[in-house]
């Protein structure tokens, strides 16, 4: 399998998501290194050339062709970028939950991997695309957010979050229901997909509808190879370290769930005084049906 060079040349990026990535593409005797440094990375944290050989029963030549491999000038360039993404919380490797954990372990567990997951997307999402989904959204005159399952929890928050800043909004996460208000969106709408995988059939068929009635859409995904992204005239991508084939959507339900602060924010952020008014008057209206 060829290598990734793409992530050996990003020196910020966690280095022991790097390694998590390019292990299986690594040589044996590097994936044992490795193997040592995921299994306990703060335990190597002080460790010498020699001592890691030792952990990891190969030869000290090979310790430096693993630095190497995932991209660091040296041994001591690892280690300081070891330090670095350890001050970031553990990763998502050293993160997966056993049948064994306790619940204390549970949540160190689940902490540590929202964590690091989230600066990961972070470091990832395209600024530029970002941009660009902002600029559809303050200028719609509707918008409507579509998902299924995790997603459509995310949706729901959307649809909860624009209203506030002046923009109609609606939130459909059944097939037909979705269908249907497709076809009714018209130019200046905003059609919103929301999907970690990106291969949902039937968000492609809402795309295509919406897109034939003139709506832009705008699509926020987990993989910028996601099937759903040709068919969006923006797309976002929330990448994150979760395997969705086992758990149910933890990580990548809660980036995307900032990414929708982001947007709404960023909307508000465009709005003119009379309407930051409007919005600090709704505000005094909710604390007052609150309890002193």
């Amino acid at each position: 399998m060829a290598q990734d060079h793409s992530l050996v040349r990003e020196p910020m990026q966690n280095i022991l998501e790097v390694i998590r990535t390019l292990r299986p593409e690594l040589r044996k005797s590097d994936r044992k290194v490795a193997e040592v440094v995921l299994d306990d990375p703060r335990l190597i944290l002080n460790d010498t050339v020699a001592e890691l050989a030792a952990r990891a029963e190969v030869s000290q030549p090979t310790v430096l062709r693993f630095c190497s491999a995932i991209g660091c000038s040296g041994y001591p360039d690892f280690k300081l970028r070891l330090a670095q993404s350890l001050a970031l919380g553990m990763p998502a490797t050293h993160s997966e939950l056993q049948g064994s954990d306790t619940p204390d372990k549970v949540v160190e567990k689940i902490f540590d991997y929202t964590l690091t997951s989230l600066d990961w997307a972070r470091y990832h999402l395209d600024k530029q695309a970002v941009s660009a989904a902002i600029d559809l959204l303050a200028a719609a005159k509707r918008i409507e957010f579509f998902g299924f399952g995790a997603s459509g929890i995310v949706a729901r928050d959307g649809q909860q979050k624009f209203p506030l800043f002046g923009v109609p909004c609606g939130a459909e996460v059944d097939f037909h229901q979705q269908i249907m208000v497709a076809s009714m969106l018209q130019p200046g709408d905003v059609c919103v997909l929301i999907s970690n995988t990106g291969t949902t059939r039937s968000l492609v068929d809402v795309a295509r509808t919406a897109r034939e009635k003139g709506a832009h859409v705008l699509g926020i995904v987990g993989s910028d190879q996601a099937p759903l992204r040709p068919y969006c005239d923006v797309s976002l991508v929330v990448e994150t370290l979760e395997n969705t084939s086992l758990y149910t959507p933890m990580t990548s339900r809660i980036a995307t769930l900032v990414i929708i602060d982001v947007l709404s924010t960023a909307v508000a952020l465009r709005r003119d005084g009379a309407h930051q008014q409007a919005f600090i008057e709704m505000k005094q209206r909710l604390n007052e049906a609150r309890f002193k």
